[in-house]
């Protein structure tokens, strides 16, 4: 459904704001929008309530932590119908090595982004899981080899 929600000049900036650091307090944030604490976090609470803002989380750098491997795969099913692509879907949610899914158009049906621990675990879950999948008819895989940008989800 779509959001509707008339967002002004202090609202956009509000949003660039915490989209840059959203860990900052509500006072340092009405500071850097040019308005007072108390109505900046009403309009803070009004854009979470509306939806626009989803939620706050850390970024974690996967190498740190062992998920060296990044990689993307182009799914294509062999049955397209609402039933089949929402099942899909939904299978995407319970698998841990996908971090991020997208319907999309095109040569192939799904585009998932898959971060691994390493080549093994990802093969394994590539051939073991899958495509294996009902209705899984190809599957394309792509690793990547460096992150050249990486920049917020929404420009602002």
């Amino acid at each position: 459904m779509p959001i509707k929600v008339d967002l002004d000049d202090i609202d956009w900036k509000i949003l660039r704001e915490l989209q840059n650091d959203g860990r900052m307090t509500n006072v340092e944030l009405a500071e850097r929008v040019g308005i007072s604490a108390p109505p900046c976090l009403r309009r803070v609470r009004k854009l979470e309530e509306s939806g626009i803002i989803q939620g706050y989380q850390a970024i974690i750098k996967g190498e740190a932590v062992g998920q060296d491997l990044v990689a993307f795969c182009s799914v294509g099913l062999k049955h397209q119908s609402d039933g089949e692509l929402k099942a899909f879907a939904e299978k995407t949610k319970s698998w841990s090595l996908v971090r991020r899914a997208w319907m999309v158009s095109g040569e192939s049906d799904f585009l998932l982004h898959c971060v691994a621990p390493n080549l093994n675990a990802f093969q394994t879950f590539v051939i073991e899981e899958l495509t294996a999948t009902p209705n899984v008819d190809s599957v394309r895989t792509a690793l990547t080899i460096k992150p050249v940008k990486d920049e917020v989800l929404i420009a602002i």
